[in-house]
Order: structure tokens, then C-alpha cells, then sequence
């Protein structure tokens, strides 16, 4: 145990300060060694950012869009949040990421999310000028708070915020475990002869330092190694100042690396911070004879002057694009803009805004969108029933996107339907527009039950390796098979207003109320039998089934309206006592 908590403490002050004691630990491995070192380090690294956003999303969810879209309406407060925020974390890198996650799940508005980039950029100086300052005792309080929260906390804000604290922990961790692998960089004597042929080429040294940066995901220590190269005059003052240039244009590579499998509004925040890094870059190596001179006539130690131009740098590129960010904006939407909607199926293709000023034409327009959405949810109850018939977590995934997708109907079509006027509806429209919502609300939480229910319990099933026996399976197709035929019934009625088909799915409701109390039956005579692997196959097929019942309690939800309207569906199914 205490072996372990050298090892960590080691590990963070190296990270923080490149102590002697962590160069130690690490001179004795080979570059093999310290490459696959930094490339589980920048794993950690990825993955905790992942976490970190997922669960502050679930914790906050439409608060946190509301509050970013208040907070963070104006530049200049977007700008304080980020040099804030980089602070705070101690990585300009792991901002970016989250700044452009958010941005691409349109939780924030692209030119906010500019200055905000630019806030982070000076906020990773600010951690230069501080580089001092202990943080290693964080590292394990998130950590620990983290874990015991999502142990603990039931509610799901709560234990979704515990599971941020620590992600945020382990991304501290995996920053300061790389800066301490990249310690004993600084002393190779290969490199020393190689920067020191660099002070004719500053070209070069600035790419060597990008490139160091950019695998370090860390301009912090990066720059704390050019620092360290300066005071040691390793490296001339043209030489230090080119590579403070580059580390922070490597610095800028890793979130566009990240965002390029992510949509067209992720990748448009790197995209313009990797753009001010460029022509930054290019000013500084034009300005370089100037800016050199400058320095040594200030006469600050080198590694002083390395810190301070690495400030002054971001400070200065920040000025000059902060002002015309909103035309930069609008230029990073025509370079990216968004795909059309035919290539992207959660973007609304046929809610056309010129349409609202002719309500009828608008309610043809939201029905021919809500069947899109039936068309989703029919897609998912058939990957629904493959994700538990396989071991495919794709199928899994699958559905979780297919998901997004309805929930980005939904919202198009509710914000269209909202809009439509209502005093130019006649009695009919005012009908047909109900039940254009009653459908879209239906599908909507039909897609909630698949997604958040049965993939859990599909992704539970996959981990554990359960398998359901073959009769299990044959009744759980048939029900998919029963919910999808029900679904196109609905869809008939919707169009058609059959009254005949509507009676129908109404009576078939008692078929999934028998299925569910054989269901619950055959779970009692498991419970008996005292097997507890066949006590939990046997529960995993009754919550499969009571959720399929739910379901189908959705579906025939969207035919009420119909027979209410003839007079076929009385108000409860509750006897009336006598009076």
C-alpha cells in the first residue's frame, strides 16, 4: 500500500511541478515503454472527458441548456467562463473537448462557444504562471466523492453529477500521469543535440513542438519542458519562442482529432480555435526578429520569458478575434454547414416555416413528419428484438441513436404544431392537429420505453453473457411482431379514422394483459424452484414483457381520441357504486 501511494504521489508532483523524484521513477524505461505509457494516459484522458460530459448532460439536461443559452449569450462572459473552467481544470484540452461536445449537442450557440475556447486558451497560461500550486489532494477527493456518490445517490441528477466529480478526477489524474511520463523527455541528450542544431529553423522547432504537445494532449507540460530546455540554455531565445508558438498550436490539434466523428456543429469550435492557432503561429514567426529582440532587452530568465510569452500570445490572439467572432461564426457555417436533411435523418424534412402563414398546409406538413417518426420507432422495436435474440452491443447502440433521432422529431414537430395559427382552424383541423400530437407524444415515450428499458436490460443481458431459452424468445417475437402490426393499424386509423380498426386495437390490449399474467405465473413456479439463475432469466423475461405491454398501452393511446369522439370508449373501466 505504501509502495501505491508513492507511486501516486510521485505521479502528481510530477505532473505538477517535474520533480526529481518523478523523473527518477520514469528515466528507467525505454521510449517503447513511455510511448504505450502516454497512449493508455491519453485513453484515460478521453474517456474520463467522455464521462464528464455525459453526466453533467443527464445531472442537468434542459437546465443546463437554459443556463448556457442565459450565461453565455455574451462574448466576453463566455470568455470569463472559459478561463475560468480551464483553470479549474488545469487543461485547455479537456475544455475544448466539452466545449465542443456541447456545441455539437447544441447546448450552446458557436460564437460563445468561440470566445469561451478563447477564455480557455488564456486560462492554460494562468496554470503556467501557477504551475506551483499543489492539486495532487483533489485529484483523490473527486475521485473518492465521485464514487461514492454514484454508490450512494439513487436520485439520477445526483448520482449522474457523482459520476462528473469523477470523471473530473480521473481526467486530472491521466493529465498529470502524462506529464509525468513526458519528464524525462526534457533530459534525453538526443534531443539536446537536435534542438540545439534548431536556432536557424524555427520552423522546425515550432513543429517539434506541436508535435510533442499534441502527443502529450497537454500544452501545459509541453511548455513546462520548453521552459525547462530555456533555463538550461539548451535552446536560444528565436529557438524558445518558436516552440512556445507551437505548443500551442498542438495544444489546438487533439479536440479537432476528437471532433471529427462527431456532427458538423462539433467540429466547427476546434475548427476555428486550430484557425486562430495558425495565423497566430504564422504572425509570431513573421514578428519573430522583432519579438526577440523585445524579449532580450527585457532581460527576464528564460524560463520567465518563455511563461510570459506563452501569456501574452493568447492574450493577444484573443483580442483580436473576440470582436468579429460573430462574423468568424458565420464563416465556420458556410465552411461546415449543416448536411441537408435527407443525409441526416434527426433534421425535420417537410416542416416548412413559409407554410405556417396556411394552417392546413402546415398540419399536412407535421402529419407527413410524425409518420417519420413512426417509421423510427418501427426500426427500433425491430432492433430491439435482435439485441436480445444476439450478443451484438452494436444492436444496442443502434437503437440509442435511432433514439436521438425521434427525440429531435419530436421537438421539431411539437415547436412547428406550436406555431401553427389557431384561430384559421376549423373544428376538423382543430382535431386532426390533436391528434398529430397524440401520435408524436405516443411515439416519443414508446421510444424512451425501448431505449431507456429494453436496451438497459438488452446491454445488461449482453454483460452478464445471459442467455433467454428458446421459448422465451419465441413469445418475445411475437409480441414485436403483435406491437409492429398494431402500429401500422394505428397509422390507419390516424389516416383513415376507421373506427372498426380502432375497436380492434383496443380489444387486442387484453392479449398483452394475458401474456403479462402468464408471464408473472411462470415467474412465481421459477421463484419456487429456488434456482437462482433460472429465478433471474425468469425476471428478465416478465420485466421484458410488462415493458412491451407499456407499449402497447402507447399505441392504443393514439386511437382514443377517435372513439371518444364516437362515443365508443367510456371514461374508466371502473364500475360506478350505487348511489
Amino acid at each position: 500500500m505504501s509502495g501505491s501511494i508513492g507511486w501516486y504521489s510521485a505521479a502528481c508532483n510530477a505532473g505538477a511541478s517535474a520533480s526529481s523524484a518523478g523523473r527518477v521513477a520514469m528515466t528507467g524505461q525505454t521510449p517503447t515503454q513511455i510511448l504505450l505509457a502516454l497512449a493508455g494516459e491519453v485513453a484515460l484522458l478521453l474517456w474520463s472527458v467522455q464521462m464528464v460530459t455525459a453526466g453533467i448532460s443527464a445531472a442537468f439536461g434542459s437546465r443546463l441548456r437554459a443556463v448556457l443559452a442565459t450565461g453565455l449569450d455574451s462574448r466576453w462572459r463566455a470568455f470569463g467562463a472559459g478561463v475560468l473552467v480551464t483553470a479549474g481544470l488545469q487543461s485547455s484540452t479537456a475544455t475544448a473537448m466539452m466545449i465542443a461536445s456541447f456545441s455539437g449537442a447544441g447546448l450552446i450557440a458557436l460564437a460563445p462557444a468561440l470566445a469561451m475556447m478563447l477564455g480557455a486558451n488564456v486560462g492554460t497560461t494562468l496554470i503556467v504562471q501557477f504551475v506551483s500550486f499543489d492539486t495532487s489532494t483533489l485529484v483523490p477527493l473527486l475521485i473518492l466523492a465521485g464514487y461514492a456518490g454514484m454508490r450512494r445517490f439513487g436520485r439520477l441528477p445526483a448520482r449522474e453529477m457523482a459520476k462528473a466529480l469523477f470523471g473530473l478526477g480521473l481526467m486530472l489524474l491521466s493529465l498529470r500521469l502524462m506529464q509525468g511520463t513526458m519528464g524525462p523527455v526534457e533530459h534525453s541528450q538526443v534531443l539536446r543535440t537536435v534542438l540545439g542544431s534548431l536556432s536557424g529553423d524555427p520552423l522546425i522547432a515550432l513543429l517539434l513542438a506541436a508535435g510533442l504537445s499534441f502527443a502529450a494532449h497537454s500544452s501545459l507540460a509541453a511548455i513546462l519542458i520548453v521552459m525547462s530546455l530555456a533555463a538550461t540554455g539548451v535552446i536560444g531565445t528565436p529557438t524558445m519562442l518558436a516552440m512556445v508558438l507551437g505548443c500551442n498550436l498542438g495544444t489546438a490539434m487533439n479536440p479537432l482529432v476528437q471532433a471529427l466523428k462527431g456532427n458538423a456543429a462539433a467540429r466547427r469550435v476546434p475548427l476555428g480555435n486550430i484557425a486562430n492557432r495558425v495565423l497566430g503561429c504564422l504572425l509570431g514567426l513573421v514578428l519573430l526578429p522583432l519579438l526577440t529582440r523585445l524579449v532580450e532587452q527585457l532581460a527576464l530568465a528564460p524560463a520567465q520569458a518563455a511563461a510570459l510569452f506563452h501569456l501574452a500570445f493568447n492574450l493577444a490572439m484573443a483580442a483580436l478575434f473576440l470582436v468579429p467572432l460573430p462574423a468568424i461564426a458565420r464563416l465556420l457555417m458556410r465552411v461546415m454547414p449543416e448536411p441537408a436533411p435527407e443525409t441526416d435523418p434527426s433534421r425535420s424534412r417537410y416542416l416548412d416555416k413559409a407554410a405556417l402563414a396556411t394552417p392546413t398546409i402546415a398540419l399536412s406538413n407535421a402529419t407527413r413528419e410524425v409518420l417519420r417518426m413512426v417509421d423510427v420507432v418501427d426500426d427500433m422495436l425491430k432492433s430491439s428484438l435482435s439485441a436480445f435474440e444476439g450478443d451484438d452491443l452494436a444492436r444496442v447502440t443502434a437503437v440509442s441513436r435511432a433514439d436521438d433521432v425521434l427525440d429531435s422529431l419530436f421537438n421539431h414537430i411539437q415547436l412547428y404544431v406550436g406555431a401553427i395559427p389557431r384561430t384559421a382552424l376549423s373544428e376538423a383541423d382543430e382535431r386532426r392537429l390533436s391528434a398529430v400530437l397524440v401520435l408524436a407524444i405516443n411515439l416519443e415515450h414508446i421510444g424512451d420505453i425501448v431505449e431507456k428499458n429494453l436496451m438497459q436490460m438488452a446491454g445488461q443481458r449482453i454483460h452478464d453473457q445471459r442467455r433467454l431459452p428458446p421459448e422465451a424468445l419465441e413469445r418475445i417475437a411475437d409480441m414485436h411482431q403483435r406491437l409492429r402490426d398494431h402500429l401500422r393499424l394505428a397509422i390507419t386509423v390516424f389516416i383513415s379514422e376507421d373506427e372498426m380498426t380502432a375497436r380492434r386495437i383496443i380489444r387486442e390490449k387484453e392479449t398483452f394483459r394475458e401474456l403479462e399474467r402468464e408471464a408473472i405465473e411462470s415467474h412465481l413456479a421459477e421463484m419456487r424452484t429456488g434456482q437462482r439463475e433460472a429465478v433471474v432469466v425468469s425476471a428478465l423475461q416478465l420485466d421484458i414483457t410488462r415493458d412491451l405491454k407499456r407499449i402497447d398501452a402507447h399505441i392504443a393511446a393514439t386511437v382514443h381520441g377517435l372513439l371518444e369522439q364516437k362515443g365508443a370508449l367510456i371514461g374508466s373501466r371502473l364500475l360506478r357504486a350505487a348511489e
